[in-house]
């Protein structure tokens, strides 16, 4: 049932309704909206948080942290026997040479944790004639070996390695510490050494074994990597997002009191900035001339985890100057073409700097607005992080010979009295990976599947409340015949409430549509990166097109969304008859919504570029220690452009919070505006609610042809007989 002072607006095919006396502003007597889905919505997040609940239950992070020997332990690990033994070792370093090591991401030898890596070169056979350093080579030995074995037993039953190696630690694993000496391979600055069953080898032999090792553990040494440049780096990257955010807040103070100048500030300083960057690559660019490797191409190059390495060759340069270039052109062109459009927006700019000047209290609201976005990522992540580490550990039969029972899974704890150890005696049986074969593991992928969705949907859900807030308490402004008098005391807490106790359904419904859209997206890009390599080009340009449709639909979807909750701030209807009636006012006002609302958009963004700008090159100077005041203060980092980029998305993120307020403020007004001009027609009996000038600024963009004038006219003349049988009845 529609609301007290509800009437009908919409009639058949989208036509603009009556006048009606009693509609003053936001409906206050209105009913909840979309009940089915709010109770969908319910059972999706206690089901989430059951699902929260199970993987904390069965998952442990510090299969993510620590490294993992050959039984299944983690070293390094405080509070266990293992807590002193930090680093990974391993046996024979030359078996991870083998391809399988690559397939199956273990190498086939025992590794056990160790309290530091071997310094020099010793064989079992030279350690077993002197006790000291027997005793010595048994601290790199499985628990067990003792004077009396043996050299064979011992080896036979695999408790110690035949050999120890110069090593340096390397991502918590011990690697040989290998060298360059006259263009050869050495090791411990030999280039050959005993293999401990009287055989000389060559270093280089070593190579593949660590480059093979390498390759299992890059992506892991590069997440550790940036998660050590974090631990430095955080106590700065929050001062640089706490300076975004006083940056953001006081361009939006400015832009309250100072709307017109700032405007233009904004634009100009972008420019400079831009062209700042331009200038700074190429200077970039010309000091690498000459430099031995600056010519190397990134095709010869190839990836690199330490993505330093490309600031040191001229094409990254060039490339950064040729995109900064283009964006500079782009802008002055649109500025250029849209100079009498940018005056009109900066006048409604100015229009809303008033409306926000009466709800002041909108300003901080984004606040509230990343509290809960911070709040759902970090369920997300910790979430994801549990239920990717909720798997058992794996153990497989690994043998140097021929053996049926290779690569099979098998039970450490009964090995050595199994069958497949008295059918293959030199195997053992080493732990692999982790994974699971329960009802709980099969469905490990569905959990995750779950967890990314209801992400989604949470995270659309506290943007569309954000959304319908301001809608709500903007409208107020609007619709109040006077300012502030008629407005409710606490505008943005009052349509807080109203959203969250009449509209839960309705956000939960637009936000569902969304989200839906959002993770085809998500399982298009999976596809995509599964199929890669092994598709044809009919299906590429298949998935080529489907990904571009849903990027469009999603950007469709989010505008209709948008301006639904607006309609749904003020009328108090469901999504759909808010989304059908915004849709149909927003296309009988097309050139306005063309001309105007982008045209603004296209400003704010450019206030977004500038503190993005600011802040990046701020933090590009500090941390990367290019100013001299800044050298001894800033953290020492493997990857310095990990915090930079931190920083500047944060950046972006917190300025659109900020300036999303200017932009709601703008779209609510605009949708108010189309609404009054139907609804009313600036007589005595039925006065426009807009202001002067907010009905100048936007009666400029009507079209300019004689006709429609003179349709305007008529309409209004129509409208005012109307009026005045309204009166005498």
């Amino acid at each position: 049932m529609p609301g007290e002072g509800e009437g009908e607006f919409y009639g058949k095919n989208g036509e603009p309704k009556k006048y009606d006396p009693n509609f003053k502003g936001p409906i206050q007597n209105r009913g909840c909206t979309d009940i089915v889905c709010c109770i969908l919505f319910i059972i999706a997040i206690l089901g989430y948080i059951a699902v929260g609940i199970l993987a904390w239950s069965q998952g442990d992070p510090r299969k993510v942290i620590y490294p993992t020997d050959s039984q299944g332990q983690f070293c390094g690990q405080a509070g266990t026997p293992l807590a002193n033994k930090p680093l990974l070792f391993y046996f024979n370093i030359m078996k991870c040479a083998s391809p399988m090591v690559l397939l199956e991401f273990q190498c086939p030898t025992t590794q056990m944790c160790v309290e530091k890596c071997p310094e020099t070169f010793m064989t079992l056979v030279k350690a077993y004639s002197n006790k000291k350093d027997f005793d010595h080579y048994k601290t790199f030995c499985k628990e067990g070996v003792s004077d009396t074995m043996g050299i064979p037993k011992i080896l036979s039953l695999g408790l110690c390695p035949a050999m120890l190696i110069p090593s340096k630690p390397f991502t918590r694993r011990c690697f040989p510490a290998l060298g360059k000496t006259g263009g050869v391979v050495t090791v411990g600055n030999n280039s050959h050494f005993d293999d401990g069953r009287g055989n000389m080898r060559d270093a280089k032999d070593l190579v593949d074994g660590v480059k093979n090792a390498t390759v299992v553990i890059e992506a892991r040494q590069a997440v550790m990597k940036i998660f050590e440049d974090y631990t430095q780096s955080w106590y700065w990257i929050l001062i640089g997002l706490v300076i975004a955010m006083l940056t953001s807040l006081l361009f939006i103070v400015l832009l309250r009191f100072l709307a017109g100048i700032m405007v233009w500030v904004m634009v100009v300083m972008v420019i400079l900035v831009i062209g700042y960057g331009i200038f700074h690559c190429y200077m970039e660019y010309a000091a690498l001339k000459g430099e031995a490797g600056a010519n190397v191409t990134f095709q010869e190059l190839g990836f690199q985890t330490d993505f330093t390495i490309y600031l040191q060759i001229r094409q990254t340069w060039l490339a950064f100057m040729i995109i900064l270039a283009i964006v500079e052109v782009i802008i002055i062109l649109l500025l250029i073409f849209l100079r009498k459009r940018i005056l009109i927006a900066i006048a409604l700019i100015k229009e809303a700097s008033r409306a926000i000047g009466h709800v002041m209290s909108s300003l901080f609201y984004p606040l509230f607005t990343f509290l809960l976005l911070a709040m759902v990522i970090a369920y997300w992540a910790v979430t994801a992080v549990f239920l990717s580490t909720s798997n058992e550990p794996i153990y497989k039969v690994f043998n140097e010979t021929e053996c049926d029972h290779s690569r099979k899974t098998c039970e450490p704890a009964n090995y050595s009295t199994s069958a497949e150890k008295v059918q293959c005696p030199d195997s053992e049986c080493l732990f692999a990976f982790y994974g699971g074969e329960t009802a709980y593991h099969k469905y490990l992928i569905g959990l995750q599947f779950y967890n990314v969705f209801l992400f989604f949907w949470c995270a659309n859900f506290v943007t569309a409340l954000g959304q319908m807030t301001l809608a709500g308490a903007f409208a107020s402004y609007y619709w109040a015949v006077v300012k502030p008098d008629d407005m409710p005391a606490f505008p943005v807490f009052s349509s807080l409430g109203r959203s969250l106790r009449y509209h839960t359904g309705t956000l939960a419904f637009g936000s569902l549509i969304l989200s839906i859209i959002q993770i085809i997206r998500v399982f298009l890009e999976y596809l995509d990166h599964k199929l890669k390599g092994a598709q044809n080009k009919f299906t590429k340009f298949l998935l080529c097109c489907m990904k571009c449709c849903f990027w469009c639909l999603e950007k469709c979807i989010k505008f209709i969304n948008r301006n639904a909750y607006i309609m749904v701030a003020i009328y108090g209807k469901n999504f759909c008859s808010s989304a059908k009636d915004a849709f149909l006012l927003l296309m009988r006002n097309m050139i306005r919504v063309a001309i105007l609302d982008k045209v603004t958009d296209f400003l704010l963004f450019l206030g977004k570029l500038l503190i993005v700008g600011l802040v990046g090159i701020f933090a590009f100077f500090f941390f990367s220690g290019r100013v001299k005041a800044f050298e001894n203060t800033a953290p020492n980092l493997h990857y310095y452009w990990v915090p930079i980029l931190t920083v500047a998305v944060g950046s972006y993120l917190i300025a659109h919070g900020f300036f999303s307020v200017y932009a709601m403020c703008v779209d609510t007004l605009f949708l108010c505006f189309c609404e009054d001009l139907e609804r009313n027609d600036g007589s005595a009996a039925r006065p426009y609610y807009m202001s002067s000038t907010l009905r100048e600024i936007l009666w400029k963009t009507a079209p300019e042809d004689p006709s429609a004038r003179q349709q305007d006219d008529g309409d209004v003349l129509l409208k005012q007989p109307q009026s005045q049988e309204e009166e005498a009845a």
